[in-house]
């Protein structure tokens, strides 16, 4: 009998289109089947309290439901906030602009642009808060408008619609949860265990020069980001906590700091001679304290070793730092003692031992020892975030970007959208015009903090139409024949149960958050009637419409451009690229690596999948200027010591000064970091005081990766152009 051969698997690896639907993740399961259990229960509630509009309870459950307990949790905590704060600016309004449409309108308008605006400076679900006041204010303005003296009243039952979707929420959610707070905390503990794993792997590869350790690097940014993001979620499952979440935040900014010393290494090691008998020891003794580190680290008892090893292998490398192990030559007897002309013909030479070979070793074990030092702070901060220490009063807030442009921008397109959705209204006196307000409002509010809000509301109106689709089935079908809650909990829950089940799936999430919020106020869900065709199709109508509108006005106003805003944050870290050298400004390494890492996960976000060569050069000139900027920060942190003599400050001063006053051609700014360099090492064979060349060997470190960057850069660091990629160049030979 002849069998018919088993499916081949896909070789993509992808799963089915439909599979979220018939074969779903447990974690998805759990995640529908708590949020429709929640929603039902508020719904129930809210018709047992004969609530006005008891959909909104169901619709507030799934606009805080999230797949973690802590972003619920978290979401909840700011959607009350939120709404507050939207409550009481939609008295005010009521009771400012009685009677006077013209004034009414402009007013909530302006009110959704300077919230939309202020949510773009904070991050997580603070943003959230902030557009949420903007249309909770709307919501209960349109609302009242027919009447104004009944703004009070809504506003305080849409407060009790949102509290009681938030509780229901939060119990059932509990109900769900399986000793959270122990979950939380080996969560954290793994997550940076990762992060701490993959930076290892890729430090390990670079000091073995393997050719992919910089592409894996670079693609850790924005996995490190995504980390630091969770850490807050965590803190809230973890409920009454020390400061493991700020040491946490600590251990990821070195982990950042100790990939940007990794481009760093990569490029000294290209541009030194580094066959060097001790720095080869050293440095494969380091790489195999890496490889080794994974296994170490998962156990906690061996922490505290692991820090002792690194603190010997720093001594290590500081020892061979030290300028004091000058070998004999044939041609030089003294170099301590040359002559300035001996010096300069000295210099002229590159095959002359102790001005190349010997400072080039040292240069390479400073390298080492600087990186070390990150990793030690790494994993000391790792491990003081794995359990709470007493007396403990650290903090660490990671310094986000904050984008004025941006925000203005948002600011812009929620007023305008506002507006003409209120000037519609005027000119045609439609009924369901409040309603067409509201959402407009909303779904703009929802959208305007995204860096890309055409792609956001266009999944948005494909969610919106499937939700009328189901309405309609519901409302038409199924609800009519229901005369008591129980039957209708088990029509709602099987539609609920699909829209949970699309939003814990990524290619559907976007639209199944229009399903879940606004399927509910479809429906007209009342204790005493049924929906009739023609209150369905006015009210939905107006919802379909206000978020046509929102699509319209992100693809009209202000339209985002991947390619400009690549542009724009470009100059913007120029911009700052260039206040780091100069004296006036006292720069932060925390600061530039959260303001760096912020705008490169921004250009991964917008490159998409498929990564255009343009997208590409723009990622590695990105890279490029936050360990550009890293080494200035750096560089300025030895002059500040104030050990070197003026002799060495004269050309460092001068490099700092062309890269502050450089908005284009950086090939004189590379080539006065060359000269400097040249300079240091004459004055580091003069030198007789160990701690003033140990200090002139660090400037070199830094002058080293500053003058390769611009000089490799230059186009990426001409910020009065468009950057397209950079032109080829050959290897270069150090200064």
């Amino acid at each position: 009998m002849q069998t018919k051969a088993a499916p081949a698997p896909s070789l993509s690896g992808k799963r089915p289109f439909l599979a979220w639907l018939y074969a779903p993740s447990p974690a998805a399961f759990i995640f529908a089947l708590r949020t429709t259990v929640a929603a039902c229960l508020a719904l129930g509630i809210a018709f047992w309290m004969e609530l006005d509009s008891p959909a909104w309870s169901a619709m507030t459950v799934w606009s805080v439901a999230q797949l973690s307990r802590g972003e619920s949790l978290s979401k909840a905590r700011w959607r009350i906030v939120g709404t507050f704060i939207g409550a009481c600016a939609a008295i005010s309004f009521m009771g400012i602009c009685p009677q006077a449409p013209w004034l009414f309108f402009p007013l909530i308008a302006l009110w959704i642009g300077l919230c939309c605006g202020l949510a773009t400076f904070v991050s997580n679900f603070r943003s959230y808060a902030m557009v949420l006041a903007g249309y909770t204010c709307t919501i209960i303005c349109m609302s009242a408008a027919p009447d104004g003296n009944r703004v009070f009243m809504l506003a305080v039952s849409r407060g009790t619609y949102i509290l009681l979707g938030v509780l229901c929420e939060s119990f059932v959610g509990f109900l769900f949860a399986f000793n959270q707070e122990r979950a939380a905390h080996l969560q954290l503990r793994r997550k940076l265990e990762s992060g701490l794993l993959l930076v290892s792997q890729t430090l390990a590869n670079i000091l073995g020069r393997r050719h992919e350790a910089l592409t894996a690097a670079r693609n850790q940014f924005d996995t490190i980001l995504k980390i630091n993001d969770q850490i807050e979620f965590a803190e809230v499952e973890m409920g009454a906590h020390g400061r493991e979440g700020d040491h946490a935040r600590a251990a990821l900014s070195a982990v950042s700091a100790l990939l940007s010393r990794g481009f760093g290494m990569a490029t000294r090691l290209q541009l030194l001679t580094h066959h060097h008998p001790d720095y080869q020891t050293a440095s494969d003794e380091i790489v195999t304290f890496l490889h080794d580190l994974p296994q170490r680290l998962s156990q906690e008892n061996t922490v505290p070793d692991l820090l002792a090893e690194l603190q010997h292998l720093r001594d290590i490398c500081r020892q061979y730092a030290a300028p004091h192990r000058l070998q004999q030559v044939t041609d030089i007897n003294k170099p301590s003692q040359l002559t300035p002309e001996e010096v300069d013909d000295v210099t002229a030479r590159e095959e002359a031992y102790i001005t190349r070979s010997e400072l080039d070793e040292r240069i390479l074990f400073v390298s080492l020892g600087e990186l070390l030092g990150d990793l030690e702070q790494a994993i000391s901060e790792y491990q003081a975030s794995t359990h709470s220490i007493r007396g403990d009063h650290f903090t660490f807030r990671r310094r986000a970007h904050r984008d004025t442009r941006l925000a203005i921008n948002n600011g812009i397109r929620g007023i305008l959208a506002v507006l003409i959705a209120a000037l519609i209204y005027e000119i045609t006196a439609w009924p369901q015009g409040f309603a067409f307000v509201e959402f407009t409002s909303l779904v703009c509010a929802l959208y305007a903090t995204q860096e890309n809000p055409v792609l956001g509301t266009t999944n948005f109106l494909k969610g919106t139409l499937a939700s009328v689709g189901v309405a309609w089935v519901l409302v038409f079908i199924l609800i009519p024949m229901i005369k008591t809650y129980e039957p209708l909990v088990i029509v709602l829950g099987g539609a609920m149960m699909l829209g949970g089940l699309a939003r814990a799936n990524p290619s559907t999430a976007g639209g199944a958050s229009a399903y879940g919020l606004l399927m509910p106020a479809m429906l007209g869900l009342q204790n005493h009637h049924v929906m009739n065709e023609m209150t369905f199709y006015n009210n939905n109508l107006a919802i379909v419409l206000g978020t046509t509108l929102s699509v319209m006005v992100f693809r009209s106003i202000l339209p985002f451009n991947s390619r400009d805003e690549r542009f724009r944050l470009r100059r913007l870290m120029l911009k700052e690229l260039r206040s780091l050298a100069s004296p006036s400004h006292v720069p932060q390494i925390s600061a530039w690596i959260g303001h760096s890492t912020d705008r490169f996960a921004r250009i991964l976000r917008h490159s998409g999948p498929e990564k255009t060569p343009a997208v590409e050069a723009a990622i590695q000139g990105t890279l490029a200027t936050l360990t550009l900027g890293l080494n200035i920060i750096r560089l300025r942190s030895v002059m500040d010591r104030e050990y070197l003599p003026e002799s060495a400050r004269r050309p460092i001063v001068l490099v700092l000064q062309y890269i502050e006053m450089s908005t284009h051609r950086h090939g004189r700014a590379a080539r006065v970091s060359r000269a400097a360099i040249r300079r240091l090492r004459v004055i580091d064979t003069q030198e007789e005081d160990i701690i003033t060349r140990l200090e002139i060997t660090r400037a070199i470190t830094y002058l080293v990766v500053i003058a390769y960057t611009l000089e490799t850069n230059e186009n990426f660091l001409d910020e009065k152009k468009l950057f397209t990629g950079e032109k080829h160049h050959p290897p270069l030979k150090a200064a």
